[in-house]
């Protein structure tokens, strides 16, 4: 049966920056509903690191936490299903899902995180988040001085190259294909004996997760512990830009210092908009819930 409930707000997302949103918000008496499909973006990362009082929790353990305490506010509800359309009316938004029922709401929260387009390279999947890794600040402590390579190429290459060069002197560059450095940046890497490897690469040999050699196509290998790479992304959500919300270059949604994207009443939180960290993530959610209950308070009062 189709339903039609109306709330202050509707957050698009339950992970870590969605329920920070609605912690504060709950908090805040308001009225809200948390629609979340349970697809987490690092859901293969077996532990999260660099968020303080849960350094090295289960990513997983940390959400489930975070969600039971948000359950504990009467006004904050969840709804496990997934949002296949979004209007914006004269003075709310109407949400649909994909049962069909449809709910409405003065602001709209998107927490909707990225997704990953990863390489057509074998066994590349299976590591991701395990022993391919995105971010050395999130995972580079626990690969430190060991045997690590960087799947990049051209300025970014050179780039993670310098950056990861802060936790191992160990490292090599797999640029899977004619290298795109420049002059310069060549120069620099063999004044710091990093090889740069531009044989295709074929597969990722690894057991259950964790690398141990690099194939290429001419049957050589090489052998890692770890490597990082920068896959492409798109936003998980289509429905932001089906709502005119603005990306920037990088392909994040665009908003300012207070989480609002270009059209009014529409916010966006994580890591569709920032830094891809758990701590970054709670911090824009609880200033999305901050900035919104802010302005539901203000048009009250205009």
């Amino acid at each position: 049966m189709q339903k039609d409930i109306k709330y202050d707000v509707i957050i698009i997302g339950g992970s870590y920056a969605g329920l920070s949103a609605a912690m504060t918000l709950g908090r805040a008496v308001r009225n809200v509903l948390v629609i979340d499909h349970g697809k987490p973006c690092n859901r293969s990362t077996p532990h999260s690191h660099n968020f303080i009082t849960h350094d090295g929790e289960e990513p997983l353990m940390i959400a489930e936490k975070a969600r039971q305490q948000v359950k504990q506010y009467s006004t904050i509800e969840f709804l496990n299903a997934e949002v296949v359309e979004a209007k914006q009316a004269a003075d709310s938004f109407q949400i649909k899902t994909q049962e069909g029922n449809t709910y409405s709401c003065k602001k709209l929260l998107f927490t909707t995180g990225l997704k990953d387009i990863l390489p057509d390279i074998s066994g590349f999947e299976a590591c991701w988040g395990k022993s391919i890794l995105h971010c050395p600040y999130c995972h580079g402590y626990e690969v430190r001085q060991q045997r690590t390579g960087i799947l990049a190429n051209g300025d970014i290459g050179f780039e993670l190259m310098k950056l990861i060069s802060n936790w191992t002197r160990d490292l090599v560059l797999f640029t899977n294909g004619p290298a795109t450095l420049n002059s310069d940046q060549l120069k620099l890497a063999a004044k710091y004996n990093i090889p740069v490897i531009e044989k295709p690469i074929v597969s990722i040999e690894h057991e259950e997760g964790y690398l141990q050699h690099i194939r290429f196509a001419d049957q050589s290998k090489y052998e890692l512990k770890a490597l990082y790479a920068r896959p492409a992304f798109e936003q998980h959500s289509p429905l932001l830009a089906s709502l005119g919300c603005e990306l920037t270059e990088q392909g994040l949604v665009k908003v300012d210092m207070f989480q609002r994207t270009n059209v009014n009443g529409i916010y966006a939180a994580g890591d569709n908009s920032s830094m891809r960290t758990v701590s970054m993530a709670v911090s824009t959610g609880t200033m999305a819930g901050i900035v919104i209950n802010k302005e539901l308070i203000d048009e009250q009062f205009m």
